[in-house]
């Protein structure tokens, strides 16, 4: 186990060692898009990249069924792996929309070993987010 001091410790060390390993901007929340973002998650069980969609009921819905058009070029394209819930709820209850790549090996960010794994998965997984993102946000845009 770790102390909760070791283990903030830990987390910002991964994310220091990411953006030095991959070094760029991210697109993230700058969507330009409300309630419309790119996520990293990484934790003591998974690594996820996830498109989450968090604004109010009715642009979610909104979203939601403009990338459900999208959903197989998305799949075929760029994410084969992608897992889509529409309704997704968070670890404190919020119920949001996701959109989401898990790396389906066991890693923890409290284990240095898996770091790297992580990393590439991260940078590949998002950098083809990123990339669907930006040549279909005219059709998604509201």
């Amino acid at each position: 186990m770790f102390s909760k001091e070791e283990s903030r410790r830990l987390r910002q060390e991964f994310w220091i060692s990411f953006g030095k390993s991959f070094p760029r901007k991210w697109i993230l929340y700058n969507t330009k898009l409300k309630g419309f973002s790119f996520k990293f998650h990484f934790d003591n069980k998974k690594a996820l990249v996830a498109l989450d969609l968090e604004d109010d009921l009715e642009n979610r819905i909104t979203y939601w069924e403009k990338l459900q058009t999208l959903k197989s070029i998305l799949l075929d394209t760029f994410l084969p792996d992608a897992i889509f819930e529409e309704e997704y709820v968070l670890d404190n209850k919020k119920e949001i929309s996701r959109i989401y790549v898990v790396l389906n090996k066991k890693v923890s960010i409290h284990n240095k070993n898996s770091w790297q794994e992580v990393m590439e998965f991260f940078n590949e997984n998002m950098g083809l987010f990123e990339a669907f993102f930006l040549e279909y946000k005219d059709i998604i845009e509201i």
